[in-house]
């Protein structure tokens, strides 16, 4: 389990190049919305939810990730176009 502010994990999210929460997805034959929810989206007409708690606070509040799977995957295409 793994915890960080929301922010940090938007700041995540938002530093991905284009295309990369389909690669994500695809990578573990999930949907877009289920990778964009793990990010905070909430629209699960579309998509799953995927381990993560949000509790309201300073920064958006504290995040805990039960499975840090795509968090790892973003990280990794980050530190590819660097």
């Amino acid at each position: 389990m793994r915890t960080m502010t929301f922010n940090e994990l938007r700041m995540i999210k938002d530093s991905l190049p284009e295309g990369s929460i389909h690669r994500i997805a695809e990578s573990l034959n999930v949907s877009d919305e289920t990778v964009r929810n793990y990010f905070g989206g909430a629209n699960y007409n579309f998509g799953q939810t995927v381990g993560i708690h949000l509790e309201k606070g300073p920064s958006g509040g504290v995040v805990e990730l039960d499975d840090e799977t795509i968090l790892d995957m973003a990280l990794n295409i980050i530190n590819e176009k660097s």
